[in-house]
């Protein structure tokens, strides 16, 4: 479904980087998040983005992936844990897809 038009001066707020996916751990009590320790390179450094794909994707296939990802998103606290950040995805269910990068891109490179 087509989103309303957003204005030039909103879309400069979003600070879309590749990241790469250093280690992932499953969050005790849920059965859908994972935490993905994420490299953002100098301006970010390492952070903690909480993303409900477990039931998808499998530690081991994310692990040393770069991805795109939205890195200024205001922080969320789920399942008493911090998430700073949201990886993007396809939006076709059952089966989203992660937009994945290039590993020749930095860690921590805009997109604009």
């Amino acid at each position: 479904m087509k989103k309303p038009n957003c204005t030039y001066t909103d879309f400069q707020k979003l600070d879309l980087r590749v990241g790469q996916i250093i280690t992932v751990t499953p969050i005790e009590g849920s059965n859908k998040l994972l935490a993905l320790s994420v490299d953002f390179g100098l301006d970010y450094g390492v952070v903690e983005i909480l993303s409900g794909i477990s039931q998808l994707y499998k530690p081991e296939q994310l692990t040393g992936n770069k991805y795109l990802f939205l890195a200024n998103l205001e922080p969320k606290k789920m399942m008493g844990r911090m998430s700073n950040g949201m990886v993007f995805a396809t939006e076709t269910p059952p089966k989203y897809a992660l937009i994945k990068v290039s590993k020749q891109l930095k860690n921590g490179i805009a997109l604009c």
